[in-house]
């Protein structure tokens, strides 16, 4: 949908890029990991979204000629932007599968490529995973709220521009059921649903003229808005005249919509009223400013609302607003690479890695995710990031391989996943995940460690440079 060429990146990318360039190191090849740090919402795991589009963009980035007039304008160097004509993505991705649950510290996905071409993609890299990530974990937390109950997407109004579409997608991996979002359901396949607005009730002089009118045109797909006046002495008396309307002619009004107003209250007393008029099929929709809190709460308040439309705190990721995910060296030009912090939580992983996941004996997840150099084929024991006492055991654990080449030499490893593909997967990673690591408040701790070699290989670099 967005048109991205290889400018859609950082200034200081293509500064140190021109600097890699005219140093002679560009055929330089390095391994960066994408992580995050933090887990969003205080939530107990995240859901990876965002691949897929992160690769088709990544297949075809390159730099068109405005963008290299504009880089000439700036002053970078003739031979640089010589080299930037050709400039493609020919690097290797080596990533968890997208719909996957992922947890802070461990490398989400890397990046093997020579150092021009993973310094230039950074940016893209950040800016569609941290985003789409955020939005998903979002929705995954208000689908576990709403149980079985219809999740719509309804954010596009209040996303951060194009960011709307993104989000829709995102929303659909983490367990939405529908999008307002038309180009979105277009795109991706996502069902899309809608209602009315209160202008269109506004518009028509008589509440009823409204509904029969707008009736008149979707006799089958009829949600109607009944807080434009008043609910329960308007809105909803004149739902049962047109849903009565609609039986005579042979259809079915699908349902009433509440937009204001302490919802939990009007659903039951709406409910009451529509069933006994004998419209028990009519399903009750509720909008406003929705989070996984209030829909828990609305849920807990035996409130029979069939359909949660949600909007702005979906798709901006309220109260985060981002992922903190990062995107730091590990290897370059044959030798293992560490960032030293005075804060321990900066210090990053040398090497190229492997993520192992190991699960109990009833085949769901244990709890625990262990970091190890690319080159071990098993480990039985893992030990804590920050505090190296702490130590977690697992022998005759079953484990699995977490990071799965998905690009090489710039080209996909296979065929493209579809959105619905994803987002089931989601829903059976969540169903191996024991339920302590899903509550709302206060969720169990995930363990992530490190093997006992890259510990000995991380405390190796820190000494080395401490001679420095």
């Amino acid at each position: 949908m967005f048109n991205y060429t290889a400018i859609y990146t950082d200034h200081y990318q293509l500064t140190m890029a021109q600097a890699y360039f005219l140093n002679g190191q560009k055929e330089n090849i390095s391994v960066f990991d994408y992580f995050f740090r933090k887990l969003p919402f205080n939530s107990g795991y995240a859901v990876f979204a965002g691949l897929e589009n992160l690769l088709d963009i990544l297949q075809e980035l390159k730099f068109g000629s405005d963008d290299l007039e504009f880089l000439r304008s700036n002053g970078f160097h003739p031979d640089f932007l010589k080299y930037l004509e050709q400039f493609r993505f020919k690097g290797n991705i080596y990533s968890s599968r997208e719909g996957d649950l992922v947890f802070p510290v461990r490398p989400v996905l890397q990046v093997e490529a020579n150092i021009i071409e993973a310094q230039i993609v950074e940016t893209i890299l950040l800016n569609v995973l941290n985003f789409q990530t955020l939005v998903a974990t979002k929705a995954s937390r208000m689908r576990k709220a709403a149980e079985n109950d219809t999740l719509i997407d309804f954010g596009l109004r209040r996303a951060q521009g194009p960011g709307g579409y993104y989000a829709s997608r995102a929303a659909f991996i983490g367990g939405f059921d529908a999008t307002s979002n038309v180009l979105a359901g277009r795109d991706y396949g996502i069902p899309v649903s809608g209602t009315m607005a209160h202008s269109y009730i506004q518009s028509i002089d008589d509440e009823l003229a409204a509904f029969n009118h707008f009736a008149d045109v979707h006799p089958d797909n009829s949600v109607l808005l009944v807080d434009t006046y008043d609910t329960l002495k308007s809105g909803i008396p004149n739902a049962v005249i047109t849903a009565k309307r609609l039986e005579e002619k042979g259809h079915r009004l699908q349902g009433i919509r509440l937009d204001s107003g302490d919802l939990a209250y009007l659903a039951k007393k709406s409910r009451k009223m529509l069933n006994e008029a004998g419209l028990d099929y009519v399903k009750i929709a509720v909008s406003n400013q929705l989070d996984e809190y209030i829909i828990k709460s609305l849920k807990a308040q035996k409130a029979p609302i069939d359909v949660f439309g949600v909007g702005t705190s979906l798709v901006t990721g309220i109260p985060d607003a981002a992922l903190d995910g990062v995107y730091k060296m590990a290897y370059s030009d044959g030798k293992p690479r560490i960032k030293i912090s005075e804060n321990v939580t900066k210090i990053t992983l040398p090497h190229r890695k492997q993520v192992l996941r190991v699960f109990d004996n009833d085949s769901r997840f244990t709890g625990a995710d262990v970091i190890v150099l690319d080159t071990e084929k098993d480990t039985s024991i893992m030990y804590h990031p920050l505090y190296p006492h702490k130590s977690f055991s697992f022998k005759n654990k079953k484990k699995e391989a977490l990071l799965h080449k998905v690009m090489e030499d710039g080209r996909r490893s296979s065929g493209s996943v579809s959105l619905k593909a994803i987002a089931q997967y989601n829903s059976e990673r969540l169903a191996l995940l024991p339920d302590e690591y899903k509550r709302f408040d206060n969720p169990h701790a995930y363990k992530v460690g490190l093997s006992e070699k890259l510990v000995k290989e991380r405390n190796r670099l820190i000494e080395d440079h401490k001679k420095y």
